[in-house]
């Protein structure tokens, strides 16, 4: 057993130990399945903390020569698939967190050449009979080993981005893409790898490394393919982890949901677990990252940038075109780009279906609040979340004349760099001015109710809080915004709620440039 070569399994003995544990090890089928189509390079990149590093353990653990998992797989799903007694512990593996390597050698531009020589020590004495010379590369190591014994070798490289992401010299990055290039790209050595397993945060850098990875597959936060379900907590599994430990579901649905990949739902682990062991709802996952990454990026004068980050702040989607990307740290030419960067650092989440991007739950929202309020060109959309706790007050006491001044200002704010008589505008400034919301209800727009589509519907999960229905009308009247909600009684949607309904009619004025606000009770 070694550090780097054939490793023993006490890492994924921890992980597996922890109070909570999800049981993930059907990956290794799933895996199984990929090597047998052919595709035996993968590529996996995730946000931070999302689970990349506890599924390389869990691969290592499975394959490693230097340990004996038998036991520790026992319990879980994985030992009742066919394929699990075909390799288990029976492959050569080499296991490197390159993160962790660069961040302890002092001599960084000597980074390739001390994680060369500290494999080819454990080489030397797990294979004593084979010849290694100073001078050999790694790759041309394996391939001793390969000629010598027919024995194969998985390499799982976690954090490989970190020198894409990381100042590092020219020098050292070409070194570095050499290094990839001798192990990954050579026909010589690709009989003597079964499974070459790379995680990150950013997917493979289409300018620098590409040519060096281009024979990956990969499973992005953008499409994770079979592979989505194992990456992250899925809704069943968190569903199941909640009736274990009272927790209540539909809350931490708010606060950690929204990364959704083909059927699945999935959920930020890091939250998840570690408001399960607090037992209190709350921003955990943003301790291990920095909103500064999106300060940054939208401190960019990019057209479009605001008036999206705006929308998505509301609540609302914003279109994004994911190829454009180059998946590097400096090459931002457009608010596409600035966006799909945020998809991968798990700021934003993608929709395949018509390709938008939004905030995907609260605990990310909070981030994006903390990043704003820290920016010039966003201090009248901080002021209006700020207000907007009181401008949810104002509604419910029925100060309709409040609710109108505000509307006044979030129209104006959200329509800075389009057409004031844009219906989208009018819909986008409802949903800013009414952002604290959130924490109280949920907002459901365009929601089919009794006759036809109510504009927005809020529904609270807050005790001895009404729900509201609103309705907006431009260049008409509210009594004609009242009218509509009670004559295609959109309150039916709402029979399995009891309680006070709030009706909310509201008019713009296209000309004079304000709103005009209504509000009744009603009793169900």
């Amino acid at each position: 057993m070694g550090i780097y070569l054939n490793p023993g399994n006490e890492n994924f003995n921890e992980n597996v130990n922890a109070a909570i544990y999800v049981d993930k090890t059907m990956m290794i089928a799933a895996v199984d399945k990929i090597i047998r189509s052919g595709n035996k390079y993968i590529c996996i990149s995730r946000p931070r903390r999302f689970g990349k590093t506890i599924a390389g353990n869990m691969l290592s653990a499975y394959y490693s020569k230097g340990c004996d998992s038998r036991e520790l797989f026992a319990k879980f799903k994985i030992a009742g698939d066919p394929c699990f007694e075909e390799k288990l512990n029976k492959l050569n593996v080499i296991k490197l967190d390159i993160n962790s390597e660069y961040q302890n050698t002092m001599d960084k531009n000597n980074l390739i050449h001390r994680i060369t020589d500290k494999i080819k020590e454990e080489m030397r004495k797990q294979f004593p009979e084979i010849s290694f010379m100073d001078d050999d590369s790694l790759g041309e190591c394996i391939l001793k080993v390969y000629s010598s014994t027919g024995e194969t070798f998985v390499i799982i490289m976690d954090e490989y981005d970190v020198l894409a992401r990381e100042k590092v010299s020219q020098e050292l990055f070409n070194e570095y893409l050499s290094f990839l290039n001798g192990l990954f790209k050579s026909d010589t050595l690709r009989p003597a790898i079964s499974l070459a397993y790379l995680t990150g945060i950013l997917p493979v850098v289409r300018d620098k490394i590409q040519s060096k990875l281009n024979n990956f597959r990969e499973y992005t936060i953008l499409d994770a393919g079979d592979l989505a379900e194992y990456i992250g907590f899925t809704s069943q599994e968190v569903i199941e982890l909640c009736r274990e430990h009272g927790i209540n579901y539909e809350e931490c649905r708010r606060w950690y949901d929204g990364y959704k990949q083909h059927e699945f739902e999935i959920y930020n682990p890091e939250s998840v677990v570690r408001c399960i062991e607090s037992r209190s709802f709350g921003s955990y996952w943003g301790m291990t990252s920095t909103y500064d990454a999106i300060a940054e990026r939208i401190r960019a004068n990019f057209e479009g940038v605001r008036e999206d980050v705006i929308k998505m702040i509301a609540g609302e989607n914003a279109d994004v075109n994911i190829t454009r990307y180059m998946n590097t740290m400096d090459s931002f030419f457009t608010k596409s780009d600035i966006f799909t960067y945020l998809i991968h650092l798990g700021y934003l989440a993608y929709n395949r279906e018509d390709s938008t991007c939004r905030i995907p739950n609260k605990e990310v929202r909070q981030e994006w609040f903390n990043a704003i309020e820290t920016e010039n060109e966003y201090k009248e959309t901080n002021k209006i979340i700020n207000d907007s706790k009181n401008l949810l007050t104002d509604t419910i006491s029925g100060d309709e004349n409040a609710v109108a001044k505000a509307l006044d200002v979030s129209h104006i704010h959200v329509t800075s760099n389009r057409s004031y008589n844009n219906e989208d505008a009018l819909q986008s400034a409802i949903y800013l001015a009414y952002i604290y919301a959130l924490n109280e209800y949920t907002v459901i727009k365009e929601m089919t109710t009794g006759k036809g589509f109510a504009d927005v519907v809020f529904i609270p999960f807050k005790a001895n809080r009404p729900a509201m229905i609103i309705e907006l009308k431009r260049n008409s009247c509210t009594e004609s915004a009242l009218d509509q909600i009670k004559n295609k009684r959109y309150f039916d949607s709402l029979q399995h709620y009891s309680g006070q309904l709030l009706f909310v009619g509201i008019n713009y004025d296209e000309k004079e440039k304000i709103h005009s606000c209504r509000i009744e009770k009603f009793e169900r």
